[in-house]
């Protein structure tokens, strides 16, 4: 091997060293998603800052666990999550919106991503997960949606003429 041979083949080295660094520093960093991969078993392999925050468990409490952990009794029963390791492991990626479980008990709304990790081979490696929590979203929209039914309420029900008109003066709602 040549000296410019060696000289290249570490500096190929050193910037897959700096790449894999800068993509652990942008995992570890995100506190506003979980994510974390599973082996091909649905164990947890690793665990991200945000996947603590949103989840409430720490690596080293959650690391080896099957993450069933994650969903509620009912969908457990109903088998959800090995259900979801085959979809994703069939199609390549699976989406999923609905409640899921912190390790206090207590329920959030969440948006998952599960994507099935092959080698080069097309070998299962395992899962990449990210989670984002939603419940102040659904929470806003239900509020919104109960808002609007108290107006449908009052404007119906209102022995009273009532109307909205748009800015340009056009009738929008008129009531009985």
């Amino acid at each position: 091997m040549t000296m410019a041979n060696i000289a290249n083949r570490r500096h190929v080295i050193e910037r897959l060293h700096h790449s894999e660094e800068r993509f652990r520093l942008l995992v570890e960093s995100v506190q506003e998603y979980a994510l974390f991969m599973l082996d091909p078993a649905g164990r947890v392999v690793s665990w991200n800052a945000g996947a603590e925050r949103i989840k409430g468990y720490p690596a080293e409490e959650i690391v080896g666990r099957y993450f069933s952990l994650f969903y509620m009794p009912e969908d457990v029963e109903a088998h959800k999550p090995e259900l979801a390791l085959e979809a994703a492991e069939r199609t390549g990626r699976i989406e999923d919106e609905g409640w899921r479980v912190r390790k206090d008990g207590t329920r959030f709304w969440a948006r998952t991503v599960m994507t099935a990790l092959r080698d080069g081979s097309g070998k299962l490696r395992g899962f990449g997960k990210v989670t984002r929590d939603l419940t102040e979203r659904l929470q806003a929209m239900q509020s919104l949606k109960a808002s609007e039914a108290r107006l449908q309420a009052f404007m119906t029900f209102t022995p009273s003429m009532m109307f909205i008109k748009s800015l340009d003066g056009r009738y929008q709602y008129v009531n009985e």
